[in-house]
């Protein structure tokens, strides 16, 4: 179980990136400082990681000859994934965002034509209760705001849904496994590092520079969210490799991103409970997560079972 709770803690640590962003929102800060701080503080650490861990100059020279590829999709993976969520985090609460977020459960597996595969229409069967949960949130988030405001919330994020997961896999058939996960992390930060530099112009004209408070909750999302729950989350993920039953329930932990928004809000921002047909939502969303994780452990066990059979 040392697995599952360290996916747990990582979850914690995961949802600081929905509640800092709402946060400084509230204190009415800039979309485009919160989105390009994070990955400009995490790059430092992540290279002294990357180089002690000898991988470094493997990375860069792949980048040199490989320099289309990673900024195309360096730039989709994090530029538009993160930047969206932030402006998104403008128009909801943590939890409505966290939990909109799931929607990247679905649009994952429905890009497998992309990478010349089939839908696995068969292991989605269960993520029709998370898309479920997230229309129940976003049904009751539109009883309280316009209209605009709940587009400008699901549309950033369905957009962000799809890009987060493209741009990763692209990147990851794109290496074959020759470079480990920090340094693909640190090359796609490299990479999109003239979107997050542009954005820093482009926010300082606008809106001028952050606060320090936005500056210091920007660092804590990119320690927290961006290098310990990633690391953690990883580790859980290796320690469960060898029992695919553990590595679903690491897995389904993540649902418990929603929750600890939701408490953190509560304690934190001193948020108002949401309303009872909202937290049905995020416990459907929350089911579904679990029961999709737990149909990526029968798909192995069905697949051995047949191949055995024949």
């Amino acid at each position: 179980m040392r697995a599952v709770l360290l996916g747990i803690i990582a979850s914690v640590f995961f949802s600081t990136t929905f509640l800092l962003n709402r946060s400084m929102s509230l204190e009415g800060g800039s979309y485009m400082w919160s989105a390009a701080l994070r990955f400009l503080f995490m790059l430092p650490p992540l290279l002294l990681i990357v180089w002690l861990r000898g991988s470094l100059r493997a990375l860069l020279t792949d980048m040199k000859h490989h320099m289309r590829t990673w900024f195309v999709w360096g730039f989709v993976g994090f530029g538009i994934f993160y930047t969206l969520t932030c402006f998104a985090g403008d128009y909801g609460p943590g939890w409505l965002i966290a939990g909109t977020w799931q929607l990247t459960i679905i649009c994952g597996p429905l890009l497998a034509p992309v990478f010349g595969e089939k839908i696995p229409w068969a292991n989605l069967r269960w993520s029709l209760f998370i898309l479920i949960g997230v229309v129940i949130m976003q049904i009751d988030h539109a009883q309280a705001v316009s209209v605009k405001e709940v587009v400008l919330t699901v549309g950033p994020l369905i957009i962000a849904a799809i890009a987060y997961p493209l741009g990763n896999r692209k990147m990851m058939t794109h290496i074959q496994g020759s470079l480990d996960t920090f340094a693909r992390i640190l090359g796609m930060i490299l990479a999109s590092l003239p979107w997050w530099l542009l954005l820093v112009i482009y926010g300082t004209i606008t809106e001028g520079l952050p606060t320090a408070s936005q500056t210091g909750q920007s660092l804590l999302v990119a320690l927290c969210s961006g290098l310990i729950a990633t690391t953690l989350f990883f580790y859980a993920t290796e320690l469960a490799a060898g029992d695919q039953s553990m590595l679903a329930l690491v897995e389904a932990t993540q649902s418990a991103q929603v929750i600890f928004t939701l408490l953190g809000e509560l304690l934190i921002l001193h948020s108002h409970l949401p309303s009872a047909l909202a937290l049905n939502g995020i416990l459907i969303v929350c089911l579904g997560i679990i029961m999709q994780s737990r149909m990526r452990l029968k798909a192995p066990a069905a697949k051995k079972a047949a191949t055995t059979t024949n």
